[in-house]
């Protein structure tokens, strides 16, 4: 796992048969933006030699929902302990990285809404309605007894399909499921199972693991992780937790300032930030990021790493706290 502390950007551009190549590379150091622009400099002369050179690549960092794909975690670096590392993401949350400590994110199956019959059968019912409508009376009271008719048999159905939802113990029971499930697969595992405000956060307290693992996949695949989050840990080469409220659960509406997503040095003093993180960490201090609910396995076997990370997220996360979730 990589955070580096300073960042840069080089371009490139060359004329190569008859038209204009231009290629654009971050580059990271912890020593100093000099440094960093260097690493820059050298990454974007590679790329280019080797787009030149007929290779298929992207002209520059191609951005995805955690960053940016192959680069290390790009975000202001809070505090360092040991290996691990809190960093504050593009949207002000604080958030734990370790290379070696496994967690899981797991969403939870939304409750059943909307329209809940298929497109054929809401189109059977309202061809039978108007025509049962327009034959009796009129054009105009086909429509309205179609419209009707559609919207009572979806009724019907949505109620049917949030009762058996409902009956199944709901999303958190469903969820809660999947990790029984693994769990009695694998009694050798230390799991500690936490309430997030959308799912559920799983850590493995048994042993360490490396994000490239086929033991770390095998647990995302079992517990249906959250699929970005899967990738996350592959291409950032760790793993995450949010310890902080996502702003706008706790009614922060206005974006952090600077609001962009590449994080630089110089951002950390800008006053317009520093008032956002103070405003944000006074509103923060009242909710959790999540809630212990409890151990599964074998809660004997407890790595010295693992429950160092455990108390370092337990207690920023307020995980033993009974503050509302955020």
């Amino acid at each position: 796992m990589i955070v580096p502390e300073f960042w840069a950007e080089a371009r490139e551009q060359v004329r190569h048969k008859g038209r204009v190549v231009t290629v654009r590379r971050y580059g990271w150091s912890d020593d100093s933006v000099e440094a960093a622009q260097e690493h820059a400099r050298m990454r974007t002369r590679e790329a280019l030699d080797a787009i030149l050179s007929g290779a298929t690549l992207p002209r520059r960092e191609l951005r995805t929902n955690y960053g940016i794909a192959g680069v290390p975690i790009r975000e202001q670096i809070v505090a360092r302990h040991g290996d691990v590392v809190i960093t504050r993401n593009s949207y002000g949350a604080l958030c734990l990285n370790t290379p070696d400590v496994l967690f899981a994110d797991v969403d939870m199956a939304e409750r059943p809404s909307g329209c809940a019959i298929p497109f054929g059968v809401s189109a059977v019912v309202a061809a039978i309605a108007f025509a049962v409508g327009f034959f009796a009376w009129h054009w105009l009271a086909g429509v309205a007894l179609a419209i009707m008719a559609v919207w009572a048999v979806n009724r019907i159905a949505l109620r049917r399909r949030q009762a058996a939802f409902d009956r199944d113990g709901g999303a958190e029971a469903r969820a809660l499921a999947l990790v029984d499930a693994f769990s009695a697969t694998h009694p050798d595992w230390h799991l500690r199972v936490y309430r997030t405000p959308a799912g559920l956060r799983v850590l493995a307290m048994h042993r360490t693991f490396q994000p490239q693992d086929d033991d770390a996949a095998m647990l995302f695949s079992a517990l249906q992780a959250d699929h970005l989050y899967t990738v996350m840990c592959k291409v950032q080469h760790c793993f995450r937790a949010r310890l902080t409220p996502k702003p706008w659960r706790i009614g922060i509406h206005r974006r952090i300032r600077p609001p962009v997503a590449a994080w630089s040095a110089e951002q950390a003093t800008l006053p317009e930030r520093l008032a956002w993180i103070a405003g944000y960490e006074q509103r923060s201090s009242g909710y959790a990021a999540c809630r212990y609910l409890r151990s599964l396995g074998d809660t004997t076997r407890i790595d010295p790493k693992a429950e160092h990370v455990r108390a370092l997220h337990d207690a920023m996360a307020g995980a033993g706290s009974d503050l509302p979730l955020a």
